[in-house]
């Protein structure tokens, strides 16, 4: 025979499962986050990457049409813009997140820079300042 539970204990039945079911989203809304999260960073890694392979195809005086060839095949389509700080040529791109953090509506950025080719004239294909790419 089965000893009957005190009252407080009856009225209680059934808490654990409610408090349970209560935490489960929660626990699996913060899991997609984080997921989300790393898959930031390894976006952001990989635009760094291609910034940077970029940047030196256009220090060695590669066409800038070469150089957008190279980050679409790295990364697809997206919008990028060169600039000039002394020796360097620097390209910067920016593509909007992905994945849940998507929602968010963040945009994630790479850089890269490489020191130029002193035989590429100022004036050559590449050494502009203005934006390129697909937007």
């Amino acid at each position: 025979m089965r000893p009957v539970p005190p009252r407080s204990l009856r009225s209680a039945r059934g808490s654990v499962t409610a408090e349970f079911a209560a935490l489960v989203p929660a626990v699996l809304l913060v899991l997609a986050f984080g997921m989300g999260a790393v898959e930031v960073v390894v976006q952001q890694a990989r635009l760094t990457d291609a910034a940077a392979d970029a940047a030196r195809s256009l220090a060695r005086g590669d066409p800038r049409e070469l150089a957008a060839e190279h980050v679409a095949e790295a990364i697809g389509a997206t919008a990028f813009s060169v600039s000039h700080s002394g020796d360097y040529v620097c390209l910067t791109l920016a593509q909007s997140a992905a994945g849940p953090v998507a929602v968010t509506g963040l945009t994630v950025r790479g850089h890269g820079c490489a020191l130029g080719d002193a035989d590429a004239a100022p004036g050559a294909p590449g050494s502009t300042d203005d934006d390129g790419g697909a937007s």
